[in-house]
């Protein structure tokens, strides 16, 4: 078996290297563990796997795909940054004729469209709903990006403390303060998640469909520029839309194309 393989880097921007995810191709179906398996070796935060949806289908022509992600660990239902990889190859190498790409996925149908400054992910919105009442602001004024950017979480921790499996991630995030590296952010995050086998996801699109709705609603507003400070950093774009969904724009950049040999 031999598999066209890409790496990409997702949610780039200046200095920030973003979130690497792994790509591969499928021109026909896998043994279901060979996901699993591929994901493993690869050892990213994410591999997606794109399949055509009829024999037929063309990976520069065709309009619509279906799309798969897994950790090293377990399949997850959304990964925003290896959606973002994934159109980024089909458009960046593979040269998809089209402007906008539809992933069929567990989440949905999510739409991919070619911007002038990057790709824009048509992702679902996700509410939140407060679990704990805590005195925030304290915290916002005792707690900073240089703060969040630096702070030392010890995951293996975070398995001990919750291991019911309801939890899957865990979101750090902070109001956008003035001066600084921040002042053109919004807000600011970290995403943890060893329930699903990665310590610390660099730069995360589907944590951002939560984030989205929380800061819109802290902040009032429907169009927002977002910074997650992993070490490799990236930069998001967001734009509420009508019906529960949120347009999550990025840079992308494929740096890695092979064949995986099996």
């Amino acid at each position: 078996m031999k598999l066209p393989i890409f790496i990409a880097d997702a949610f780039t921007a200046r200095a920030f290297r973003g979130n690497p995810a792994a790509v591969c191709l499928l021109e026909n179906e896998l043994e279901e563990d060979m996901h699993q398996k591929i994901a493993r070796e690869m050892n990213l935060s994410e591999t997606a796997f794109i399949r055509k949806l009829h024999p037929t289908d063309n990976f520069a022509q065709s309009s619509c795909f279906g799309l798969r992600w897994f950790t090293p660990a377990s399949e997850v239902p959304l990964c925003g940054h290896a959606t973002l990889a994934s159109a980024a190859v089909l458009f960046y190498k593979i040269k998809n004729m089209n402007s906008t790409l539809t992933f069929v996925t567990l989440s949905g149908e999510l739409r991919a469209r070619q911007a002038e400054d990057g790709i824009v992910l048509d992702l679902p919105l996700y509410p939140v709903y407060p679990q704990v009442t805590a005195p925030w602001p304290v915290l916002q004024n005792l707690c900073g990006e240089s703060f969040l950017e630096n702070l030392k979480v010890n995951t293996e921790n975070l398995l001990q403390v919750e291991n019911t499996g309801k939890v899957k991630g865990l979101i750090l995030t902070l109001k956008g303060e003035p001066g600084g590296q921040s002042q053109s952010f919004d807000f600011y995050s970290r995403y943890f998640a060893p329930w699903v086998g990665v310590a610390e996801d660099p730069v995360t699109g589907s944590a951002h469909a939560v984030l989205s709705s929380y800061w819109s609603q802290q902040l009032g507003k429907k169009e927002m520029h977002a910074f997650q400070c992993s070490q490799r950093g990236g930069e998001l774009g967001i734009s509420l839309r009508p019906a529960g969904r949120v347009d999550i724009r990025g840079g992308a950049a494929v740096v890695l194309e092979g064949t995986l040999t099996a």
